[in-house]
């Protein structure tokens, strides 16, 4: 089904789908400062982007165990920045993440980083392994991300009282 495709044209439809979910981010961490943050805020969405492990159902998006193990690496590396903008701080009583100048930045970076990476491994790598590659990197980047967060919030959660 997708290896019907032209590869060109699915580097370039999967790299607006990546500019339209760095713009996604974006926005929603821009309104998520201005209301209290919560456990299920800060963990449901890689539950949510997990069911797209359902990709490597299809054998065209299949990765080896080199690719996986070089994903996640970039992934947890890529996440590290991620870590260190996301800081959360206590108003009125409640716990909010505070807003990063440097997170848009960051994610114009990242994003800026992982298409031209596409550009240059298209030519080398099958574009359907290639996108399973960059699931598993943003998977690999979006888990310790949200656990350093879940572990910050719950931090400052003990710290003070807050039910």
């Amino acid at each position: 089904m997708f290896d019907k495709i032209q590869p060109n044209i699915m580097i370039i439809l999967s790299s607006i789908f990546a500019i339209g979910m760095g713009i996604l981010v974006t926005t929603i961490r821009a309104k998520s400062s201005k209301k209290p943050a919560s456990v299920k805020k800060i963990l449901l969405p890689p539950l949510f982007m997990s069911t797209g492990a359902l990709m490597f159902v299809f054998p065209y998006f299949r990765v080896t165990g080199t690719e996986i193990i070089e994903a996640i690496a970039v992934g947890i590396l890529f996440s590290t920045v991620l870590i260190w903008t996301s800081k959360f701080e206590r108003r009125d009583g409640e716990i909010y993440l505070k807003q990063s100048k440097a997170f848009i930045f960051i994610i114009i970076g990242l994003l800026i980083v992982r298409i031209v990476g596409k550009l240059i491994l298209s030519s080398t790598i099958d574009v359907g392994q290639l996108s399973g590659m960059f699931w598993i990197l943003a998977f690999g980047m979006i888990v310790p991300w949200r656990i350093a967060m879940y572990l910050r919030y719950k931090k400052l959660q003990k710290a003070g009282v807050i039910e």
